[in-house]
């Protein structure tokens, strides 16, 4: 960001000139604001942190029903104003009752390391089989890869019930090599961990915990793909980047990977949380085949970020078929990791049937153009990152909402599985606080500003939560047009 020459409390008119001068220079650097089916309610600069994952969940707060977004950090250090300190990234925790009017609550610092804090998940005692009834419960990473603070990565639990006052309760494991995408079931309580435990060949594996209740948590299990653990000898699978579970079907869904080598895991959750294991810490490699249903490889340029299950889908065009009209399916989301499109290959959406779960088959897929927007050339990342995780009515089966770095989020319509369409955008304004993104070409850098939205999600009132990479902070937004009439929203 430019220093601006003046201080606002004694503003001359020498000085003014000099303000919007600088912030003219800024501007003239910057992008604004592109969209389509959608618009803006609010936004919120979360400190100017680098923003990985947000959760939305309604509380009831000293009686009253409020809606409150919990959004993860990558690494880095920034003033908290509320404090008036410099702190480790961690946790933002912003009231977003009212959606045209979002408000800072608290920031929960890593405790340990400069290394962030990503992944946050949100369950509410009432939901959860032995939480308090009336408490809110919050569990997340603290510390990760790249923050040189190995040894001092862990997984948290937190009481928010006031979440302008969180309370550690837990650090439920620590001296870890590496934490990510973390999945908590609120109705079973079933917790799974992204974690890196010393001694296992990959650095991000999964280990369950049974958190029905927060105040008595219970390990389950290590789980990773055969030739993940300890001792195993052979090639290494890719390591874990998370899962989703559902616990009507007894399903989990893994993304194995991010931009290559990709691997979608489809589990028997009930064999994974029950099955005969000799020793939980260290499973054999037959006990940990025993869960995996299927696996499905993808080609060595495409990974698997993110792995969206979307089940009993009736598509209209199947509806007098005698046979298969209802079908399941699932959405994988690769992640980009380079810069302004060089060395990888382009990241992207597939939506893949596993109606018969033995034998997955890709049948669609979903691309941004950089023609669109002169993407590869604007700054930062471009393509595909992630989606949506959420279950909610409104959207369910019908719209997918996807990250796409410098191309923002894009709106895709699944009602035809076989042939997704997008029906709106939003593309945020870079601000001040945008951080600049290089890359070297000939041994000189060559730094752009660009918009890195990164993860997103959405709640049950169906509002939509954009955060940003590049330190831009939160974008709550709402669908308009077309887009909005595909959903289903309360009358």
């Amino acid at each position: 960001m430019t220093n601006l020459p003046c201080q606002r409390r004694h503003v001359s008119l020498l000085c003014l000139t000099l303000v919007l001068g600088a912030w003219a220079t800024i501007a003239n650097s910057q992008h604004g604001t592109d969209s389509r089916n959608v618009r803006l309610l609010s936004h919120n600069d979360l400190q100017a942190r680098s923003a990985y994952q947000p959760t939305i969940k309604r509380q009831i707060v000293d009686g009253q029903e409020r809606w409150i977004a919990y959004i993860g950090h990558h690494g880095g250090r920034a003033m908290n104003p509320l404090t008036g300190e410099v702190e480790n990234n961690g946790t933002s925790i912003v009231d977003v009752t009212d959606p045209s009017n979002a408000v800072y609550l608290h920031h929960i610092p890593n405790l340990s390391a400069p290394s962030g804090a990503q992944m946050v998940r949100v369950c509410n005692g009432d939901e959860l089989p032995g939480g308090e009834a009336g408490a809110s419960y919050l569990l997340r990473t603290n510390g990760g890869r790249g923050g040189g603070d190995r040894g001092n990565i862990s997984h948290q639990l937190f009481d928010v019930t006031d979440p302008s006052s969180p309370k550690l309760l837990h650090t439920l494991v620590e001296n870890l090599n590496d934490t990510h995408k973390n999945w908590w079931e609120c109705d079973t309580g079933i917790a799974y961990l992204v974690s890196g435990v010393p001694g296992w060949r990959v650095v991000r594996m999964t280990q369950i915990f049974d958190l029905s209740d927060p105040t008595d948590p219970k390990f389950i299990r290590n789980f990773g793909l055969v030739g993940q653990q300890p001792g195993a000898t052979g090639e290494t699978p890719v390591e874990l980047h998370g899962c989703i579970s559902v616990t009507e079907r007894n399903r989990v869904y893994c993304g194995q990977g991010t931009n290559a080598d990709g691997v979608m895991a489809i589990l028997d959750r009930e064999i994974l949380l029950h099955g005969e294991l000799k020793d939980p810490v260290n499973p054999t490699g037959e006990e940990l085949s025993a869960p995996v249903i299927s696996l499905l490889s993808l080609p060595y340029f495409m990974g698997a970020h993110t792995s969206y299950p979307i089940l009993g889908v009736e598509y209209s065009e199947f509806e007098n078929d005698e046979i298969l009209g209802t079908r399941d399916y699932v959405m994988i989301v690769n992640e980009s990791l380079e810069e302004e499109c060089l060395a990888e290959a382009r990241q992207m959406m597939y939506i893949v049937d596993v109606t018969d779960e033995k034998h997955p088959w890709p049948t669609s897929n979903f691309n941004v153009s950089d023609s669109a927007g002169d993407f590869c050339t604007r700054g930062g990342r471009f393509g595909s990152h992630a989606s949506h995780e959420s279950f909610t009515p409104i959207f369910y089966k019908k719209l997918v909402f996807l990250s796409w770095f410098n191309a923002g989020m894009r709106v895709v319509d699944i009602v035809d599985p076989y042939n997704p369409r997008e029906v709106g955008y939003y593309i945020p304004a870079t601000t001040e606080n945008t951080d600049e993104r290089c890359v070297n070409i000939d041994g000189q850098d060559r730094c752009k500003i660009a918009i890195q939205t990164n993860n997103l999600e959405i709640d049950d009132r169906g509002y939509i939560y954009l955060v940003d990479r590049a330190n831009t902070g939160l974008h709550l937004v709402e669908l308009t047009g077309a887009a909005r009439e595909i959903a289903h929203y309360p009358n």
